[in-house]
Formats: C-alpha cells, sequence, structure tokens
C-alpha cells in the first residue's frame, strides 16, 4: 500500500504525481513526534513540581497547588494540539517525525497546506484517537484507498512522501546560471507566509523565465526580465524600483530557487 501513486491536476492545469504515504510511514512518524512531546511534558511536570516542592505553607500550597494543576492541564493540551497545528502549518506540512521520515501533508489539490486546513485535521484528532491509542485514525488510514485519516477527509489534504535528493551527474542549465553568479537562497529572504500566496502559475512563469532569459537577445532579455518583476516581485513584496535588470535577473534566479523547493516535486 506504500507504493500508491495519486496524479493531481491543479486548477492552474499542472500535472503533479505523489507517492501516498501509507499506515507504516505514516505511524513512525507519529511516534516520533509522540516521543518528543513525553519528553517535553515530562520537563514541564518536572519544573512545576520542583518551584512548589519549595511552599512551606500548606494551606497556600494546596491553593497554589489546585491552580497549578489547572493551568499545567491547559498547557499541556496546548502544547499536544498546538505542535502538530504549527509544524504543519509553518514548517510546510511537516513536523519533526514527518521530516526524519520524508513525509509532507499538502492539499489534495497538491498546494500546500492551509491555516484552515491545518486546524482542522488537527482538531479531528480528538476523534481519530477513538476508542484508544489512535485505533480509529489507524483503521481510516489502512483501508481508504488515499491513505486517509478523519482529519483528512474534512480537512481535504494528503499525506505524501517528499521528493528525495537525487545525485545530478550535471546541472540543469538554470542551476549553472546560478553556480556560475554565486546565488543562492539566503541572498534573498521571503518569509513562509509570502511564499505560500504564490500559485503553480507564478511559479510556472519564474521556471520558464530563467530557463530562457539567457538565450534571448540582450534587448529583448532586458524586457522580459522587467516584465516579469512587475509581476511576482510585488507579490514577494520587494521593490524593484531603480534596480538595474542585473539585479533583477538575479533576484528572479534565488526566487526560482525558494519556489522550487515548494513547488518542483519529484518522486
Amino acid at each position: 500500500m506504500n507504493q500508491d501513486r495519486i496524479g493531481i491536476k491543479t486548477p492552474e492545469y499542472v500535472s503533479l504525481n505523489f507517492q501516498l504515504a501509507g499506515l507504516g510511514s505514516r505511524t513512525a512518524a507519529y511516534i516520533i513526534d509522540q516521543a518528543i512531546l513525553i519528553v517535553v511534558n515530562i520537563l514541564i511536570v518536572i519544573v512545576l513540581i520542583l518551584l512548589l516542592s519549595g511552599q512551606s505553607d500548606i494551606v497556600l500550597w494546596a491553593e497554589l497547588n489546585s491552580v497549578t494543576a489547572a493551568i499545567t492541564i491547559i498547557l499541556l493540551f496546548i502544547l499536544n494540539w498546538g505542535y502538530f497545528f504549527a509544524f504543519e502549518y509553518f514548517s510546510g506540512g511537516r513536523t519533526i517525525g514527518k521530516k526524519v521520515l520524508g513525509l509532507r501533508v499538502i492539499q489534495e489539490n497538491g498546494h500546500s497546506i492551509t491555516l484552515l486546513s491545518s486546524f482542522i485535521r488537527n482538531f479531528l484528532r480528538i476523534i481519530d484517537s477513538l476508542p484508544a491509542n489512535y485505533f480509529l485514525g489507524m483503521m481510516m488510514i489502512f483501508f481508504h484507498s488515499k491513505h486517509k485519516r478523519i482529519g483528512d477527509l474534512v480537512a481535504g489534504t494528503i499525506v505524501v512522501h517528499e521528493r528525495k535528493a537525487k545525485k545530478k551527474k550535471k546541472l540543469s542549465p538554470i542551476e549553472k546560471e546560478i553556480e556560475k553568479r554565486g546565488l543562492a537562497k539566503n541572498d534573498l529572504f521571503i518569509e513562509e507566509q509570502v511564499l505560500k500566496t504564490f500559485g503553480a502559475k507564478e511559479w510556472n512563469l519564474v521556471k520558464t523565465y530563467c530557463s530562457r532569459f539567457s538565450h534571448l537577445p540582450e534587448e529583448e532579455s532586458i524586457r522580459l526580465t522587467r516584465q516579469v518583476a512587475e509581476i511576482v516581485l510585488p507579490k514577494a513584496r520587494l521593490d524593484a524600483t531603480g534596480m538595474s535588470f542585473q539585479d533583477l535577473e538575479n533576484i528572479l534566479l534565488v526566487l526560482y530557487l525558494h519556489l522550487r523547493d515548494e513547488w518542483e516535486y519529484e518522486l
């Protein structure tokens, strides 16, 4: 079942191919995440016990103990639920366990997981964990054709294997140009939330531009560079005013590196 694949055509008519994550890999990732949470939970409880142990007044200790217990329960609930919600949204659909196993949560249309989808699928972990030990969720993943649990069904998400880095015998023309110019992703900081606003349409535009601009006559290359920059740079919250076309070329090449990690899936 772990070899199941799914083909997706995005609203922009871009075809994507994914390998679905099955019960085994998802369970392993969940165990890693739970192990991390257990350690953090224990540390929090130990710290609270140490803080209360120094209190000598029995009446005050009892009052503090009840208040602390309530706060601790709320804190641990937020931590254990918020861990999955926050990591999946802010880390591109990947918790620590999923990163280790090379898994990723995405929308069923191939796009990155949204804030609402992350909230829904993780809120419904409460149901998936019934009656105990995540039994219902595991049964759903095992028997569903797309390995979905209830949270995935309602949120419209799937869990897939990420592309694995492949050893390339030679660099692509775009990579050669980027290497020649000494460019890297950290040359341009773009917030994760800003990158999420880019769709397949912008990705295809930047990718097509980067593969063509160096082969065009100079005048046409300059014109194309400025046209593409006027479209995508405002979306990246970058001001191109006063920049030379060489600077714009470099920015678009680095933007290509950022978008490639989000859109160029290879199984």
